[in-house]
């Protein structure tokens, strides 16, 4: 008998590929009488130089087009990259289990953050972590840091920086050995929304292919990152900006962490409660109004008018 063939889509950057890769493995396992083929799929993220804080989806765009268009017949994001609204049509119907998800600080003389010589240059794209930087470390240089996780490294060990932020998660998956890295408490750095975490996205009325993703869905994970990506949506921002959103399970509860802070460090907004889990949109959006009445409103028009 003919297996089926099932074509997963996703970008064609090396830890994308591991990501992707590892997923199917799961999807394998729990389904032997598929084939799954990986499609690697050039975004506008991948090529281009220019993109703003603005933008969203830049790393998912493509990649979503193929997938409406039936080209593909699931994708495979880094939950990070995917905007907090989803396209119609389509589904976010599986969340693995979370890795690791902490942010990185990996140096060359394999100092932790708080024993960083001062005017240290810290080379990170995310305006989260230079806002996270600016408030624990304002004694800090930082640069702007792009590319994927492995030009990053290099970069690092190039010389051009004393120092860079990356995420935990993608070194371990990718599996990178031999560099000197501290572990940076989320009470210091509170994770991105959906860091650490793959989302499985298809199309609303492929029943099959819904059934894929959700056998591979870890629940704890999913109530977790869709409360992080609710309250994104509800303050109005993307991944880009400086907005922090960290869910967590405690004992049948859910705590959501939140944080928005000015790009130099000086104005945030922090906020934590914990609900029932059944709860977790709720405590979103409960959240993301009394973080815009506090202030975070005016700091996030603030960046994007500046």
């Amino acid at each position: 008998m003919n297996k089926r063939m099932i074509t997963v889509g996703a970008r064609g950057s090396l830890l994308s590929v591991a990501q992707t890769e590892g997923v199917i493995r799961s999807l394998k396992r729990r389904f032997p009488r598929y084939v799954f083929t990986l499609k690697r799929i050039i975004t506008l993220g991948d090529t281009s130089k220019t993109w703003s804080r603005q933008d969203q989806g830049i790393f998912v765009k493509e990649i979503e087009e193929q997938l409406l268009n039936g080209q593909i017949d699931l994708a495979v994001h880094s939950i990070k990259d995917l905007p907090s609204q989803i396209p119609p049509g389509l589904n976010l119907a599986g969340i693995t289990k979370r890795a690791d998800p902490r942010d990185l600080l990996v140096s060359r003389d394999g100092a932790a953050l708080g024993d960083m010589k001062p005017g240290a240059l810290v080379g990170t794209s995310s305006l989260r972590r230079k806002a996270f930087l600016m408030i624990h470390r304002p004694d800090l240089r930082v640069s702007d840091l792009r590319g994927n996780l492995d030009t990053r490294l290099r970069k690092l060990n190039e010389g051009q920086y004393d120092a860079i932020i990356v995420a935990a998660a993608g070194i371990k998956r990718l599996g990178i050995k031999g560099f000197k890295g501290k572990k940076i408490s989320a009470d210091i750095m509170l994770p991105a929304c959906g860091q650490g975490a793959l989302g499985i996205e298809v199309r609303s009325t492929d029943r099959q292919m819904v059934r894929l993703a959700r056998a591979i869905n870890c629940p704890r994970t999913y109530a977790c990152v869709c409360c992080e990506r609710e309250f994104l949506r509800r303050v109005g921002g993307g991944c880009r900006l400086p907005i922090a959103s960290f869910a967590r399970m405690i004992k049948g509860n859910i705590c959501l962490s939140v944080m928005i802070a000015s790009l130099d460090g000086k104005i945030s907004v922090s906020l934590k409660k914990t609900v029932p889990v059944k709860k977790y949109l709720v405590l979103a959006r409960e959240l993301a109004e009394q973080a815009l009445a506090k202030g975070a409103r005016r700091i996030l028009e603030d960046i994007n008018n500046g």
